[in-house]
């Protein structure tokens, strides 16, 4: 159990993360490894008496002020005081009794193993028998589906060699996770999003055009219906974790057709709803948000965004218009009601910045709220005509630029930016959205 408890405390790794085998059509288990985990040292040293409790030493305590030691700390926060505490505490040598864990009631098994980051859930499946089948145990998903998100995740897509792989950075461990992706069947296929712990892909078998939804987590995976109109179309899903169901809705196809109806596939129905036909404008960007349970895109003419409403379906023009020497703009999605607006305004290389927008749902107009900070710029996007990709989820805004190996993410609660590590060794043509781990995301 000791070596369990020292992962726990932060010894990850790129390859703590072990998923294997093939999948069907259907749900599927993962199987793990049995790799040898190397040597655990604790990860915090503490030095002097075991026992630093007045109560621990009879007959020699002194509660003169004089003769008492005072430790003066600067202030830190829980987390960091929290593992300075167990720090001293935790000593390689520590026995155990195997017989009094044994004993530990399943219910209290799994509600600790539920708080476990769920990338290491694959590591501790080597502990035991019982804890290998824990993915498959309804009452540890029950128990994971009642705490707290692991915290947002970034997940990268791409194909090497025709074969499927994927990396997710996990934003609270500061840690890249490689999930081999080869249980998805081999079809010329790219992202279209994540939402509540799914993942949503679409492409051609043949030249038959799919949508195909999973959980990387449990290689769980399955084939959509096929929409009444079932050409290539812009894709977004959306997932209600109270309702344990997800949306698919199809707008336009890739060409900007607008002459095909909405569709929006129902996992609870499973099959597609038609719609009604987006009237005629001309999009400005194939890029869309979803938020409060309202999907939004960019249009040229009539100027502003398009509003589809899922409760009614049906679209409506909003006439905001966009700020001035806008060069590009990427429509973000934060919490509630938040819509926000992010592009490079300049018409020069050396007078470009980048800058957020929020709009103001009363006033119909776009509220710049804040600016990329020029040293951030100048290493994000070098070229004036540099590609960078933008996208976002509860109030996050991430920036990639895989020309120059860079991530950039923006916190516009707390008005923090901070660069990705590792995206350096992330593949050049890589899909990037973000990601929730969740082993109880059903596919059906």
């Amino acid at each position: 159990m000791i070596l369990v408890y020292s992962d726990f405390l932060g010894l990850y790794t790129m390859d703590s993360v072990v998923v294997g085998g093939g999948s069907s059509d259907s749900r599927s288990g993962v199987s793990s490894s049995q790799e040898r985990c190397p040597k655990q040292v604790s990860p915090i040293r503490g030095g002097g008496s075991r026992n630093m409790s007045p109560m621990g030493r009879v007959g020699s305590r002194n509660t003169s002020p004089s003769r008492q030691k005072v430790v003066k700390t600067k202030p830190r926060g829980l987390d960091e005081e929290t593992m300075s505490t167990f720090g001293k505490a935790i000593h390689p040598d520590v026995h155990m009794e195997d017989n009094i864990w044994a004993m530990l009631p399943e219910d209290l098994l799994n509600e600790i193993l539920a708080r476990v980051p769920p990338f290491m859930i694959f590591r501790l499946r080597s502990v035991c028998k019982r804890w290998n089948s824990i993915l498959q145990d309804s009452s540890f998903l029950k128990f994971h589906s009642r705490v707290p998100s692991h915290g947002p995740c970034l997940l990268t897509f791409w194909k090497n060699s025709q074969t499927p792989q994927c990396s997710v950075f996990s934003l609270p461990l500061k840690i890249w996770y490689r999930i081999p992706f080869s249980f998805l069947p081999q079809w010329a296929f790219w992202l279209v999003g994540s939402s509540g712990g799914l993942v949503c892909f679409s492409g051609l078998d043949g030249l038959t055009f799919k949508t195909l939804v999973c959980n990387p987590l449990t290689q769980a995976w399955r084939t959509l219906p096929s929409m009444h109109y079932n050409q290539q179309r812009q894709l977004i899903m959306v997932v209600d974790r109270m309702d344990r169901s997800f949306k698919v809705i199809a707008t336009s196809d890739i060409y900007g057709d607008n002459s095909l109806p909405t569709e929006v596939y129902d996992s609870k129905l499973d099959r597609w709803l038609v719609h009604q036909i987006m009237p005629a404008v001309n999009l400005c960007s194939s890029k869309m948000a979803y938020c409060d349970s309202r999907l939004y895109l960019e249009t040229l003419s009539p100027l502003g965004l398009m509003m589809y409403r899922l409760d009614t379906g049906y679209w409506e023009h909003i006439p905001a218009k966009f700020p001035r020497s806008l060069l590009d703009g990427y429509l973000v999605a934060g919490t509630q009601k938040r819509l926000f607006l992010v592009g490079r305004i300049g018409l020069y290389s050396t007078l470009q910045s980048m800058r957020i927008w929020e709009l103001d749902h009363a006033k119909v107009m776009w509220v710049e709220i804040s600016r990329m900070p020029p040293k951030y710029f100048r290493v994000l996007l070098r070229l004036s005509a540099e590609r960078f990709e933008c996208f976002g989820q509860d109030n996050l805004i991430c920036f990639t630029s895989w020309n120059q190996g860079k991530g950039l993410i923006y916190d516009v609660d707390k008005k923090v930016w901070s660069w990705i590590a590792g995206c350096a060794h992330q593949s050049y043509n890589s899909q990037v959205c973000f990601y929730e781990p969740r082993f109880d995301a059903s596919i059906y």
